[in-house]
């Protein structure tokens, strides 16, 4: 096969990437075959009009992934089957027992990847990054490598984020980074603002810094501006922190117009907005972030924990001006010293190579799937949603309260949470948070979700006790 001719533009990956791409098309679809010998790279690139460069590296990534056999003095050669099924990659090869039984259902968690081709692509993108698995286990600086801080620039650009690199920091997580960011800007005692009805994480943070978080009136649409402006006035608060995107639990999405009435609040009382975007992905066309609309009072904050993966322990952040950076970088050094290089690497890999692409489209279509069930079995308005969320919001009645349908729940295998974690002002109501995703299949969440709702169809003590 020397007069393989690959045709570039099947493939929307960087050319060197392409060049590997259409060797495993290729391949299986029996335009190439195991044995057959690849034109010389220098003739290649001459018959492409590329560099030679690239289709060395194109050769590397091949081989990288199993697909070609190179030899000094002979050629490179296609390899006997596509790259997964010489590593015999299979889903139970993955399985450890002791691992695959490790979940935190106190957290909203995303559908589990379930798709066979899809993880293989995930295992791909390991192994290639296992290449470099010697100086990946290094200190690094700070904030990502520049590649890394290139992903992190196209997967925030698709968002209308789009600030110069040396804005942009890669950090181990939303979490850490709130912390770091809320430490810089209120100091024990003063105010931070937020939604009456919030992540549950940043309660956890304000109480470890001794932050007063000053919940706000809200409506659908989240925050009331009047009520954002009367606390500006009387409480001088340092920041409003957000979750506007599939708020975290009501499920709500602040629309456009609001958030310019938002903007104009902080903007008139020079408060500072910290974004927490987890969520901002899964939307497929959603709102402009906030870091879009005023850059220059966020600190954008997208997360990757929720759109692909929280093992990962990766945010993408966006200080809001030049100023910012050295006392951010400082307090996140202090904290966290540096990402994991291992994860940025993996991250930087499947964003370049299409593999975040697939992975979002997966946990876009799982949750819909779940919330379309969910709408099958619950009455409308018995709960709040939104169809690309991964849980409900759900009000008890009937004399359920919070404790004892939490307690009702415990062996469902599913995340019930109660509204006292995320209340910040007065009494918390009888409501909790439903999770779907996690490691539950669909027959088994369905299971769930029907004894759940049969049992709100009474009071507490006309329920099953079982599960």
């Amino acid at each position: 096969m020397k007069n393989w001719h690959p045709d570039l533009s099947r493939s929307t990956n960087p050319r060197y990437m392409a060049i590997a791409d259409l060797i495993e098309i290729d391949l299986r679809s029996g335009v190439l075959a195991a044995g057959d010998r690849l034109p010389p790279q220098r003739e290649l690139a001459k018959r492409l009009n590329i560099d030679f460069t690239t289709v060395a590296r194109g050769y590397v990534e091949a081989q990288k992934r199993g697909l070609v056999d190179s030899h000094v003095g002979r050629g490179t050669f296609v390899a006997g089957g596509t790259g997964r099924e010489r590593r015999g990659f299979s889903l139970d090869m993955a399985a450890d027992p002791r691992r695959a039984a490790a979940v935190d259902f106190s957290m909203n968690l995303p559908p589990d990847l379930t798709d066979p081709d899809l993880v293989a692509r995930m295992h791909e993108g390991m192994s290639a990054v296992a290449a470099n698995l010697t100086s990946l286990l290094r200190y690094q600086d700070f904030g990502g490598s520049e590649m890394d801080k290139e992903a992190a620039a196209t997967w925030l650009g698709r968002r209308g984020v789009a600030p110069p690199q040396e804005r942009i920091f890669v950090t181990p997580g939303a979490h850490p980074t709130l912390l770091a960011i809320s430490g810089m800007l209120a100091k024990p005692g003063e105010v931070v603002l937020c939604e009456d009805i919030t992540y549950a994480g940043m309660r956890s943070i304000a109480a470890q810094l001794r932050l007063n978080l000053a919940g706000l009136a809200m409506d659908e649409n989240g925050i009331l501006p009047e009520a954002f402006e009367e606390a500006c006035k009387g409480l001088r608060p340092k920041a409003l922190y957000l979750n506007p995107t599939l708020q975290n639990p009501l499920t709500l999405t602040i629309p456009e117009k609001r958030r310019a009435e938002i903007v104009a609040v902080a903007r008139r009382h020079r408060v500072p907005i910290i974004e927490d975007d987890a969520y901002g992905f899964i939307p497929l066309q959603g709102p402009l972030p906030f870091a879009a609309i005023a850059p220059d009072l966020t600190w954008h904050i997208g997360g990757l924990a929720k759109c692909i993966g929280a093992g990962l322990r990766l945010a993408y952040v966006v200080v809001p001006d030049t100023k910012s950076v050295w006392p951010f970088v400082s307090a996140m050094r202090t904290g966290n010293v540096m990402a994991s290089p291992l994860n940025m690497a993996l991250a930087t890999r499947w964003i370049e190579d299409g593999t975040a692409d697939g992975i979002l489209r997966f946990i876009r279509a799982e949750a819909a799937a779940r919330q379309d069930m969910v709408a099958s079995i619950f009455p409308p308005g018995s709960y709040r949603s939104d169809p690309l969320s991964f849980n409900i919001w759900l009000p008890l009645t009937k004399g359920w309260t919070r404790s004892t349908f939490g307690s009702h729940m415990r062996n469902s295998g599913i995340g019930v949470v109660a509204s006292d974690a995320f209340t910040i002002t007065g009494s918390a109501p009888e409501a909790v948070r439903v999770c779907l995703g996690g490691p539950i299949g669909r027959d088994r969440l369905k299971v769930a979700l029907d004894f759940m709702a049969h049992a709100l169809e009474g009071p507490p003590e006309m329920a099953a006790s079982f599960f």
